[in-house]
């Protein structure tokens, strides 16, 4: 009985999914959000989806964090391109100092798990370097 309760549960967040900012798809340096275009890194949540700083090198900056600032998040994603790379040290000290749990992936991978934490009713973000 309890799986049912989860399936249910489940089902309902789906229906109401197309309310959230998720991810159609991604490549050619952008991505589609809610079958819309977006050119660049972006940082996305559930309310939306915003253009991320980016440094000379395309790295995303700790202003690209300004979305993330009200603690609404319980999981920040970052998607570092076709692969995981470490994080600057100038992003890494400011999510520790605004107290953020972050996990690293490559964009793909990362896009792909925000969908489902998001439909799973998660409070999720992602920073996402454009592929």
């Amino acid at each position: 009985m309890a799986d049912n309760k989860k399936s249910v549960g489940l089902e309902m967040r789906q229906e109401h999914a197309e309310d959230y900012a998720m991810i159609d798809g991604y490549g050619d340096g952008g991505f589609r959000v809610k079958g819309r275009r977006v050119e660049g890194s972006i940082v996305i949540t559930p309310q939306g989806v915003y253009p991320a700083a980016v440094d000379d090198n395309a790295e995303p900056t700790a202003e690209g964090l300004k979305h993330l600032t009200d603690k609404s998040h319980d999981l920040l994603l970052i998607g570092r391109g076709d692969s995981m790379t470490p994080l600057p040290k100038t992003l890494r000290l400011a999510l520790e100092e605004q107290g953020l749990a972050y996990d690293l992936m490559d964009t793909g991978a990362a896009a792909r798990t925000y969908n489902v934490l998001l439909i799973e009713g998660r409070r999720v973000a992602a920073l996402l370097k454009a592929v």
